[in-house]
């Protein structure tokens, strides 16, 4: 078997720094041999790339590289990433665990070496009740290393916060599209967290067939999924014509060192710091790519390189928002397109409560924390068309969410409000007044009002942001919300 270069991940976990990504054999881009698929997966391994992530709703991901395991035997490892891509309901600890042993079924394996959990909808707090189930099942073996997948930057600390042993974050990030530089590499450095990335070919558009020629239709593409959903980056970004000066750009470093558009497309997103590896898509007994992968990091890469790339892509627009963006808002760049399907309020655990004989124009939102049993309030309370949400702190049921990181706490306090405005009917937007209390004002407020200024940026509530001690220890801020519906 071939050398290949390699990292590490967590303590244990060494990885490829080329990954082969199995998303192509879910559908869109071709029928699919299996036996073809599995020799071409030996093909692979043997070049010395060993490393294969999938997905729990990837085709018949997990059950090709099931039989790849199967027959290597003891012969040799491979590294099978897998993901869980939950949608909302309840977290049990059987419902996490039912969902893992159909992944190790389905892998052959007795323990998977890297789990991630992908998350639709923040505001439903119980992708923390799911991570902290995974955590038992690493503890119990059953998974080597957590990872997560499509986590925007405040939601990694959430949990990173909580003590989980993170090792990744599994994000697109490419030339075209640079969200997880900046807040969200500050993050990984600061929890250990390593990225992982896909698109870094965008679907194949970084390469010489598409340099110098007309914007292809979108009916040119409907056969593929993939090129359909990149098209959306690139007409994200700027366009086509921006997107044919980014090419010619790679085009002239790539001439210079005798490779590839993709390999010098695949190295930028290497060299940037916290990342781990890069996902190159695999057609599976389809086309082999694994000879000019080879070259992505057998070759010097330059101040002079990187000096040619950054004048082309500083011409492109930012990707909007954070990473992950792209699965839970508009504009939803997926192949899908439009996926707020998965975002319905019916699945989330606050409880809408109606008192209809003695307060009969009044409903009542609770969260579940222990305060609200303690003190018979409501998370909020809707009479007419004016909501009103209690003083909120970062309570999750008995826990406190955030650890000593007032930001962090400030934004699960703003996902509860949030979230208990949208179940009686509201949005925040239709939020006119907001109060924050900060015990240590002269340490935290300007990252407190830096969380309510992103979170309300053109809604401008009123606001007032008050020094008071907070009931409970290790409560940094408590946000309370009035809403009026028009």
């Amino acid at each position: 078997m071939e050398a290949y270069p390699t990292t590490r991940l967590g303590d244990t976990l060494e990885i490829t720094r080329i990954v082969n990504g199995l998303w192509q054999v879910s559908g869109g881009h071709g029928s699919i041999d299996a036996q073809a698929a599995v020799q071409h997966m030996h093909s692979l391994r043997e070049r010395g790339l060993t490393t294969f992530d999938m997905a729990d709703h990837y085709g018949p991901a997990e059950e090709l590289t099931g039989t790849l395991v199967s027959e290597l035997g003891d012969e040799s490892r491979v590294q099978a990433f897998t993901k869980w891509c939950p949608e909302p309901g309840e977290m049990t600890e059987q419902v996490v665990r039912q969902a893992i042993d159909r992944s190790r079924t389905r892998l052959k394996s007795a323990t998977i070496d890297l789990l991630q959990l992908h998350w639709w909808d923040y505001l439903d707090p119980r992708y923390i009740d799911a991570m902290a189930h995974l955590d038992t099942l690493r503890k119990e073996g059953l998974i080597a290393n957590l990872g997560l997948t499509n986590f925007n930057t405040t939601h990694l600390r959430v949990l990173a916060s909580q003590g989980t042993p993170i090792v990744s974050n599994q994000v697109h990030y490419s030339l075209l599209d640079t969200r997880a530089a900046g807040a969200m590499t500050d993050a990984c450095r600061e929890y250990g967290v390593k990225l992982l990335c896909y698109g870094t070919v965008a679907g194949g558009f970084f390469s010489e067939r598409w340099l110098g020629v007309d914007e292809p239709s979108d009916d040119d593409l409907a056969d593929n999924w993939s090129r359909m959903k990149y098209m959306r980056f690139i007409r994200a970004a700027g366009g086509w014509a921006v997107f044919q000066d980014l090419l010619a750009a790679l085009d002239t470093v790539a001439r210079r060192h005798g490779v590839s558009i993709a390999n010098v497309a695949v190295r930028w997103v290497l060299e940037q710091p916290m990342v781990a590896a890069v996902l190159v898509g695999t057609r599976l007994g389809l086309s082999d790519h694994s000879d000019d992968n080879a070259r992505i990091l057998a070759f010097p890469f330059d101040a002079a390189d990187l000096a040619t790339i950054e004048s082309a892509r500083s011409a492109l627009r930012p990707i909007p928002g954070d990473c992950g963006d792209e699965y839970r808002r508009a504009p939803f760049l997926t192949a899908a397109g439009d996926l707020s399907d998965h975002q319905t309020r019916q699945w989330r655990p606050q409880r809408c409560e109606r008192y209809p004989a003695e307060l009969p124009q009044r409903v009542h939102s609770r969260s579940g924390t222990t305060w609200e049993s303690i003190a018979s309030f409501a998370r909020a309370v809707r009479r007419g068309n004016t909501i009103t949400v209690s003083g909120t702190t970062a309570t999750y049921g008995t826990r406190m969410i955030g650890g000593a990181d007032a930001a962090t706490q400030a934004e699960f306090c703003l996902d509860k409000i949030e979230a208990a405005i949208q179940e009686l009917g509201g949005t925040l937007e239709d939020v006119v007044r907001t109060r924050i209390f900060v015990p240590n004002v002269e340490r935290d407020w300007e990252a407190i009002a830096r969380v309510h200024g992103e979170r309300f940026a053109g809604i401008d509530p009123a606001n007032t942001l008050v020094g008071a001690p907070l009931v409970g220890d290790g409560y940094l801020v408590e946000i309370e919300a009035d809403a009026l519906i028009v």
